[in-house]
């Protein structure tokens, strides 16, 4: 169950069944993020395939000595496109891979527009996903629902996501939905369609315990993308932006050149990969470590390296160690933009207010406390925003609730009607009226204990309470004790053994805070593989938009707890 792998595995075969001689792959824009982010281009170098290019582009030069890999999702444009270059080839010879399902009149469409005879083979190899980490995929998808009803097109294309993954690892689960959403209740139906009408291609051998899929909606749980975080991936997502495994560093105060847009890949990054899930203490420790190493390797005067800024002046001075090293560079790079977003935003101070409403229950100690930090004018507009959308789904009905005397507070604080106006549509996305699940149990506050990180001295100690929905549902669905009241089976059949192999996937987007979940279930329950998805990977920015998205299309009738309509077919 290792959706990196999967795709990896797809990407190699191809270019191994064109044979040897030079290459070129021909993409297009989706399945150039799709392997972008499972392989570098130095390593495809190495596998002759010199010229990587869109299929979409019109200038391409006619290059007969060259043998063409095609790997495109199965799209009417890309036909179109691929019928026009098969006219007029501009390669020696063809070999097409659909990412997907593509019918049989398409097939034929290529056939006939093959006159030349260059086409080699026309295959599907399902990596139709984006595989972010070994556990954890992406459809890249933003804005899926209308009001609490699918975005169609959005439909068709997360059911062609969620058939591949499973194809890819060769998965023909049973299948169960979350019942207060009817958006689940529509892709499950959707999916299971597939899985009949292709029935040869799900005929994989049979385990002992059938795998499941379970599909859950980001509504049930809207408090996990309003949080900051302080683990490392996630840190990076949340503050700096991480776009199929890239981040934007232009906008850093003084970057240099080579350091505008960095990769981070645990696929080729052995740093990243080691701390990808530590919180920010330890990595500070970790690059400390690291260049204290190399410090040993330099008999002259040694440096102490006491804070992130000792660091950036300790690489800035040692050319040859930038040359050294580009991987420490750019994490020291990243670490230290972080730090410096911390300290600017006061993030510490601002997240353990956040931890202490979504963990706690002191209704007038967490009123007053997101009150001071409104009047911090060194608190940003998000975090300000963020901490009354905690504050209004955590005490939604408190009877002492005074979410009108916080908004007064963003007024005064100049905060745009934009963001106030984002505070009640996050209500109606994931209030109590919405979700089927109990989000909030009264009882956490005894079961909470502070964690205390000690790091490198600018950074103390972090919080790290929360625990995000998906790790309740998941423990209850392991031990055979989640509701099928709540969460039930498609179809009459349903699973008497303890599941094993679970694919998990959430309408309106996963967040790196539940992959890690994900990956410490993964480590400490034997037997137990769990494979987490979303329509997109959110932080909470984008998790802002995605709410905005759905309540701009009006406030559509209440959840469907009943029969959905029959999706339409792909």
């Amino acid at each position: 169950m290792n959706v990196t792998l999967a795709v990896k595995q797809y990407v190699s075969k191809m270019i191994e069944n064109s044979g040897p001689g030079m290459k070129v792959l021909l993409m297009d824009k989706e399945t150039t993020s799709i392997v972008s982010v499972v392989y570098t281009q130095s390593e495809i170098l190495q596998k002759e395939v010199y010229l990587f290019e869109r299929i979409d582009s019109q200038n391409r030069e006619t290059m007969k000595h060259l043998k063409a890999i095609c790997f495109l999702r199965p799209t009417k444009e890309n036909v179109e496109n691929l019928i026009q270059e098969l006219r007029r080839p501009k390669y020696s010879v063809y070999f097409i891979y659909f990412s997907n399902v593509i019918s049989k009149s398409e097939v034929k469409a290529l056939a006939e527009a093959d006159e030349q005879e260059v086409v080699a083979e026309v295959q599907e190899f399902y990596g139709d996903f984006i595989a972010v980490n070994p556990h954890l995929f992406s459809l890249n998808l933003m804005g899926v629902a209308r009001g609490r009803s699918w975005e169609p097109t959005l439909l068709a294309r997360s059911t062609q996501g969620l058939t591949s993954v499973l194809l890819a690892l060769k998965k023909c689960p049973m299948i169960r939905y979350q019942l207060s959403s009817d958006m689940a209740k529509r892709l499950a139906e959707s999916v299971k369609q597939i899985i009949t009408k292709e029935y040869e291609l799900f005929d994989f051998r049979k385990t002992e315990v059938p795998p499941l899929l379970l599909i859950l909606d980001r509504s049930d749980d809207a408090i996990t993308p309003l949080l900051n975080q302080w683990t490392y991936q996630a840190m990076v997502h949340e503050l700096l932006g991480l776009n199929n495994n890239r981040i934007d560093l232009s906008r850093v105060p003084g970057i240099s050149k080579d350091l505008r847009e960095v990769v981070l890949s645990a696929e080729n990054d052995e740093f990243y990969a080691n701390n990808l899930y530590l919180n920010f203490g330890e990595i500070g420790t970790n690059i400390k470590n690291l260049m204290e190493d190399f410090q040993k390797k330099k008999p002259k005067g040694q440096q102490k390296l006491e804070s992130i800024s000792d660091m950036k002046a300790f690489v800035d001075n040692y050319p040859q160690f930038k040359k050294m090293s580009g991987t420490v560079s750019k994490h020291v790079t990243v670490v230290g933009e972080l730090s410096r977003l911390v300290s600017e935003r006061q993030l510490m101070e601002v997240s353990e207010v956040e931890q202490e409403l979504a963990c706690q229950n002191d209704h007038s100690n967490a009123h007053q406390n997101v009150r001071r930090l409104l009047q911090n004018p060194k608190v940003s507009e998000l975090d300000a925003v963020r901490l009354v959308m905690l504050y209004a789904l955590r005490y939604e009905k408190h009877s002492s609730n005074n979410l009108p005397g916080l908004m007064e507070d963003l007024s005064r604080k100049g905060v745009s009607e934009r963001h106030r106006r984002m505070v009640q549509s996050v209500v109606e996305y994931g209030g109590k009226r919405v979700r089927g699940s109990d989000l909030i149990t009264p009882t956490d506050a005894v079961a909470i204990t502070k964690q205390f990180f000690k790091g490198l001295k600018g950074v103390e100690n972090v919080y790290t309470q929360h625990q995000p929905l998906l790790h309740e549902t998941l423990d209850q669905l392991i031990k055979g004790r989640l509701k099928d009241s709540q969460f039930p089976y498609l179809g009459p059949s349903t699973l008497r053994d303890r599941p094993q192999d679970i694919i998990v996937f959430i309408i309106g987007g996963a967040t790196y805070e539940e992959a890690l979940t994900v990956y410490n279930l993964n480590r400490t329950m034997p037997g137990v593989r769990i494979v987490l998805g979303g329509t997109t990977i959110h932080n909470t920015k984008s998790f802002l938009e995605e709410v905005t998205t759905a309540a701009g299309a009006g406030h559509g009738g209440e959840r469907s707890q009943g029969v959905g309509r029959h999706p339409s077919r792909r």
